[in-house]
């Protein structure tokens, strides 16, 4: 028997036999052509089949797993019509006389190798996406059939060094029970769809191809992250226990889906849902969410060519206010740049974009873009309870100028005789410090807070959460993220605001208890963390948690506050 330690991707336990996934490799050999455009010719049909394949995948994976996720298929999609990848290759196959499939390697090679050195994790899945594209393409130029996953007609364990999006997809979750891979974390796609196919997911492990073979039996454990492999008959008795002990855990969360959420003290507060499109409301009304404390809306401006327009976007609102028949619907406006960026919007090349022309600041500076969104905002209000948020505001005067526009177009279509609601919350995202530090002077003039803690914290500490040489200073429970939070929430309380928090930290266990007792009104998460989140503050004293967030306040070290917590 022997026990692999990875990154939990995705909670639950499954046991089955192992599925080894893998493609065959692709020999690439350089050939000089006599006719160049014979070789475009091939080019051409293996992109159009490679196109009919992804789109294929991109209908059932919309169809299983959502929009969100459909759009990465989309993004691919956009990859094999993109001219600066497509242009150059034929410009190597005419200038170089040489066989399509070298053409189109070297090529990708380049933007592959490109995007890996860069320094953040939305870059480097570019890269995946590129590789995992140009495979498909390979493959057809070279004859040889890549793995499909869809084929799979077993109960199994998907072994494998990575699982491409396009693998992933694929997997039936009646066969493929769970998978294990050897690189990976919990943001690369493969571990987004396993939490959204609800199957056990282990990554990260550097060595499971190079341990398992195809056959043995394998244990993955999503929960504590680790793959036991050729386990014993009393190993495996054991973790069939731990599974049942976890579906208990489920079924006992999912009584608690119709309840409020209260500590056993009597206090209340709002666990409420972070979402990408209307396909995840009904996730939030099946995990007994209060509302969504964050709409992203920039899933409605990817994977595709062009901006959405305003009746596009005015459609996608209107569906999540009806959809959640009166709950508190918090809609982000526009956070593009940073991390994530528009092939159709031109941006200028910034050392750090983390740092630089995004969000609030990009949509203050190209209103045209800013504008249409909040007419469609606007005209969904009467649909539901809509709620507001500006997205990295670092200052009053950003918060202002962004409230003035919303107010101008508000009365532009008063004056145009469209009925818009006039109880519409605006507020702000809490996600630089120093709009935590003045959060008392934000206060007298927002209605509500966000703190998006996974920025907040980054910047608080000076370190890139996605870089692994300093992921060691991201940390959640110091006690100066602690002391910022306390600044948000206190400065709320004083003008009679309420105070959410949208990032990661908000369905953490070991956050929990802390942000109750410094007085968080309002927890965002993702849905299926609100059960257990609530289960969770069931069984908590509001007055007990405030004495445990006061001695965390006054700790030295993140280590000092998880000990700290611990011990209750």
């Amino acid at each position: 028997m022997l026990k692999i330690k990875g990154i939990a991707a995705s909670s639950g336990i499954a046991i089955a036999k192992a599925y080894r996934l893998e493609n065959p490799e692709l020999i690439i050999e350089k050939k000089i052509v006599v006719d160049s455009q014979s070789e475009m010719n091939r080019l051409d049909e293996a992109l159009a089949v490679s196109k009919e394949e992804l789109d294929v995948i991109r209908v059932h994976a919309n169809k299983e797993l959502g929009a969100d996720k459909a759009a990465i298929f989309e993004a691919h999609l956009l990859v094999l019509n993109d001219p600066e990848l497509i242009n150059p290759v034929k410009d190597k196959i005419n200038t170089e006389n040489v066989n399509a499939e070298f053409a189109l390697d070297e090529v990708a090679g380049m933007f592959i190798s490109m995007f890996e050195s860069m320094d953040n994790e939305y870059m480097r899945e570019r890269a995946a996406d590129i590789r995992d594209v140009t495979k498909r393409v390979l493959s057809h130029l070279l004859g040889v059939r890549i793995s499909n996953p869809s084929t799979i007609s077993e109960e199994v364990i998907i072994i494998a060094e990575d699982l491409t999006p396009s693998d992933t997809a694929q997997l039936n979750r009646k066969y493929a029970l769970g998978f294990t891979t050897d690189i990976g974390g919990r943001t690369s796609h493969s571990a987004i769809m396993a939490r959204s196919l609800e199957i056990p997911a282990v990554v990260g492990t550097k060595e499971v191809t190079a341990k398992v073979e195809s056959g043995v039996t394998v244990i993955i454990d999503g929960l504590d992250g680790e793959v036991i492999v050729d386990p014993t008959e009393e190993v495996i008795r054991q973790y069939e226990e731990k599974k049942a002990q976890f579906e208990e855990q489920k079924r006992e969360w999912a009584k608690l889906k119709n309840e409020p959420t209260v500590t056993k003290d009597g206090h209340h507060v709002e666990l409420v849902a972070n979402i990408g499109t209307p396909n995840d409301v009904e996730g939030v009304i099946n995990n007994g969410g209060e509302g969504v404390g964050l709409y992203r809306t920039e899933f409605l401006y990817m994977g595709r060519t062009n901006f959405p327009t305003e009746e596009e976007q005015f459609e996608a609102y209107k569906a999540v206010l009806e959809g959640l028949k009166g709950k508190p619907i918090v809609v982000r406006t526009l956070d593009i740049g940073g991390d994530k960026e528009l092939p159709y919007l031109d941006m200028p090349h910034e050392m750090n974009p983390f740092l630089g022309y995004r969000a609030i600041r990009l949509c203050l500076d190209r209103k045209e873009i800013f504008r249409t969104q909040l007419r469609a905002l606007l005209r969904s209000s009467v649909y539901g309870n809509l709620k507001i948020m500006f997205p990295m505001i670092a200052t009053l005067d950003e918060f202002r100028a962004a409230k003035a526009v919303l107010l101008e177009e508000k009365d532009k279509l008063v004056a145009e005789g469209i009925e818009v609601s006039d109880s519409i919350e605006v507020g702000m995202m809490v996600e630089i410090p120093s709009s935590a530090v003045i959060a008392d002077q934000f206060a007298k003039e927002v209605d509500f807070f966000s703190v998006g803690t996974n920025d907040l914290i980054q910047y608080t500490m000076a370190a890139d959460r996605m870089n692994e040489q300093v992921a060691y200073l991201y940390q959640p429970y110091n006690p100066a993220i602690l002391r910022l939070v306390k600044m948000v929430i206190d400065a709320a309380n004083k003008e009679g605001k309420w105070a959410g928090m949208c990032g990661e930290m908000a369905g953490d266990s070991v956050a929990i208890p802390l942000l109750l007792g410094l007085g968080l009104h309002e927890f965002s998460m993702s849905a299926t963390s609100i059960l257990p989140a609530r289960s969770q503050i069931s069984k908590l004293s509001k007055a007990e948690m405030e004495e445990l967030a006061q001695k965390a306040l006054s700790m030295s070290t993140a280590e000092e506050v998880v000990e700290l917590v611990n011990s209750i």
